[in-house]
């Protein structure tokens, strides 16, 4: 069974303000897609067509039920008068994950971002990257069928980026499914199995990397297909 199908006609922000049109996907398994597009293109009204954050969209979006998903957005989210671990307790709480195993786990990830030292501090003290591997840090924790990530290379040193394509890969081994919104297409091209290209709030070629080359006609890396792709359909 998939751990993602989307099939949406249109969506946007009112019946009048519709942004993205026919966008028919799936994220199966152990799998890691790219969600690939220029500013504007569309790529965050799909993920909050999945989140169900928008008033008005026609179609479906199908997780299996049962199955907890996370969320990691492009601009961190966090409350202000808790600390770093008292966010980390809270996901705890919610999600009902028990057991000092979580704990331990917490523990070890603060250290292999280098946050061991701010675990009690309150995350408005901390640069834009710090905050972003709180909310990594998080999404791992509860362990997740699915993982939606948007931009999640913003803001993160380059020790920090290889930890994260690390874990996605344990995660993925896991069996857990990614589906990540990126503009760094070389890291893209190099760690997803399956590409969407978007622009204009349309689906212009999806696939493989070999898919994509035969959807653009082009024999060359991924960002040489995405603009040729562009060029066709601007």
């Amino acid at each position: 069974m998939e751990a993602l199908n989307v099939e949406i006609k249109q969506a946007g922000y009112s019946e009048n303000t519709i942004i993205i049109h026919d966008i028919h996907f799936k994220v199966n398994p152990g799998e890691l897609v790219g969600l690939i597009g220029p500013n504007g293109a569309g790529k965050s009204t799909i993920i909050k067509s999945i989140l169900e954050l928008l008033p008005h969209v026609t179609g479906t979006v199908f997780r299996p039920e049962k199955h907890r998903y996370a969320y990691i957005p492009e601009h961190p989210v966090y409350y202000e008068e808790l600390t770093l671990w008292e966010h980390i307790e809270m996901a705890k709480a919610i999600n009902g994950l028990e057991g000092s195993d979580y704990d331990k786990q917490a523990e070890e990830l603060l250290a292999l971002f280098r946050l061991t030292d701010e675990k009690h501090h309150f995350p408005t003290s901390f640069s834009k990257g710090m905050q972003q591997k709180l909310m990594i840090i998080i999404a791992i924790l509860i362990k997740p069928e699915l993982y939606i990530v948007d931009e999640p290379f913003i803001g993160l040193d380059p020790k920090a980026i290889k930890d994260l394509l690390m874990i996605f890969e344990q995660e993925r081994k896991r069996g857990a499914a990614i589906l990540m919104s990126t503009h760094v297409l070389d890291t893209a091209e190099r760690i997803c199995d399956r590409f969407l290209l978007i622009n204009h709030g349309d689906m212009i070629a999806q696939g493989t990397l070999a898919d994509v080359r035969q959807q653009s006609g082009v024999d060359g890396s991924l960002l040489d297909c995405f603009y040729e792709l562009m060029e066709i359909t601007s």
